[in-house]
């Protein structure tokens, strides 16, 4: 399969209707204004969704009644609202890796049994904290384990500015429907890059938090290391910046700085540390350093202390944590019906997720020592930065890839060859465990995005969101609409 890219089709769902072309901020003051009503977003979403999800192909399980039921009988109107639930009545999407009661969770896996959720994941009553009104699940690939939605159980999800290309992984869903239109903000996670890359294929803002900064399900014990982070994919910084603020109000963090409601650009200038190779040494391709140079070029015109800066993370670190990665597939394959119930079976699982099984087994004698040094990668993350407040990368290796590259139905060495050129700089941000933002600053020769990623030491997401709204408003993207 070509990584070459003639631009396909595009899909978007904006309409002259009750959303408009508003962020989930927006709408929310619309409605406590009185100038809509929950019930006609929730239609116009539901309308937007029906009209373009048949190319999409991002709705993995609706919930329509559910959330017209809530719409009506919402009454959240109160100016007092906005720091409590910021997005009160605002419609959106959960990942289908969130438990919601009633609903089937499957991790986008056929092998998981067809079984309604008993309660709501603690990540989905966050959600539901802000006041968001989900329509549905949205699609991932199985077990949120490649950088593209497409799975054996859903098929593919389209990316609404080239239906030939994906909308990255895995909060692939999330992101096509935020990007084309259908609902301004959506839930998304990521545990190698799963909310950024998606985020920079779909033209978003995808921040992924600090370790332990936003509550989410607890990892059985023997996990090495907890790099999953809970987040929302939106088209404008301020709908991520309202919902890190109240996700902190839902469940405050310790050890680290309060991340409060960022809502202005900061006047600090930051030390920038621009890096344009991978851990190996090689350059990023010509298109995504050229736009992170141009970009450079922004912030030094912003005042910011902008400087090249050589890749000081480890080389061996990528290996160290594709072990992390491959070992929940494979406590899955020893202990599914243990974590999932009778109807678990192993045997319906992609080639991709057992071809990290078998890895996991080959090696599983250097597992112990490539966790430890994963951990200690973690408790030396703070001194890749040295004199640098931010380090800016690409977020992606390469153009956005073609559907099919890097699904997991295809051979595992061919899958995890194009994930390594593909996804070499977020997965970094994951084992370190600080904060990291992709802006859709960029575009390749065709004007499809391309994400740019700010990463920063732990705790510093306040810092992040401030310069994001700088660049917002001195370079603002292009919608779909």
């Amino acid at each position: 399969m070509s990584f070459d890219r003639p631009i396909g089709p595009r899909v978007s769902a904006f309409a002259d209707d009750a959303l408009g072309d508003h962020d989930a901020v927006a709408l929310a003051a619309a409605v406590r204004g009185g100038d809509v009503t929950s019930a006609e977003l929730i239609e116009a979403a539901i309308e937007r969704a029906e009209r373009v999800n048949p190319q999409l192909n991002a709705v993995a399980v609706w919930d329509v009644d559910r959330a017209r039921l809530a719409a009506t009988t919402h009454t959240d109107t109160t100016p007092a609202s906005t720091a409590a639930a910021p997005f009160s009545g605002v419609p959106t999407f959960v990942k289908s890796m969130a438990s919601v009661e009633g609903l089937p969770n499957r991790f986008g896996s056929r092998a998981m049994p067809d079984t309604p959720a008993t309660e709501n994941s603690i990540t989905v009553e966050q959600l539901q904290s802000t006041g968001l009104i989900s329509l549905g699940l949205s699609t991932m690939p199985e077990f949120g384990l490649t950088a593209t939605t497409e799975s054996a159980l859903a098929g593919a999800t389209r990316n609404p500015w080239s239906l030939e290309h994906s909308s990255g992984g895995s909060s692939g869903g999330s992101s096509a429907l935020v990007a084309a239109g259908v609902v301004p903000i959506a839930h998304a996670n990521d545990g190698g890059g799963s909310i950024r890359i998606p985020a920079a294929c779909c033209g978003l803002v995808g921040l992924k938090p600090s370790r332990g900064r936003v509550a989410q399900e607890p990892l059985p014990k023997l996990f090495p290391l907890d790099i999953a982070a809970e987040g929302v994919v939106s088209r404008s910084v301020r709908d991520t910046a309202a919902f890190m603020a109240a996700a902190e109000r839902f469940r405050p963090a310790t050890g680290m700085p309060a991340v409060g409601h960022v809502n202005e650009p900061g006047s600090r200038r930051l030390r920038i540390g621009v890096v344009t190779e991978r851990n190996d040494g090689t350059e990023y391709d010509r298109v995504n350093t050229t736009e992170l140079l141009r970009v450079a070029a922004w912030l030094d015109e912003l005042g910011h202390e902008v400087e090249m800066t050589k890749n000081t993370f480890p080389v061996s670190i990528e290996d160290d944590f594709l072990m992390v990665w491959a070992f929940f597939p494979f406590l899955m394959w020893q202990g599914g019906k243990r974590l999932f119930g009778p109807g678990w079976d192993r045997d319906e699982l992609e080639p991709f997720t057992k071809w990290l099984v078998a890895h996991f087994r080959r090696n599983i004698a250097k597992a112990p020592m490539a966790f430890r040094r994963v951990r200690k990668f973690a408790r030396d993350y703070p001194q890749a930065y040295g004199r640098h407040d931010v380090l800016l990368t690409p977020t992606l290796g390469g153009p956005i890839h073609r559907l099919g590259c890097l699904a997991g139905e295809n051979d595992g060495d061919v899958v995890m060859a194009r994930s390594r050129q593909q996804v070499p700089t977020t997965w970094i941000h994951n084992g370190g465990g600080g904060p990291a933002i992709s802006l859709p600053l960029a575009t390749d020769t065709d004007g499809v995005p391309l994400g740019i990623q700010f990463a920063a030491d732990i705790g510093n997401e306040a810092m992040l969101l401030a310069l994001a709204l700088e660049l917002e408003a001195a370079h603002p993207w292009p919608q779909l609409g």
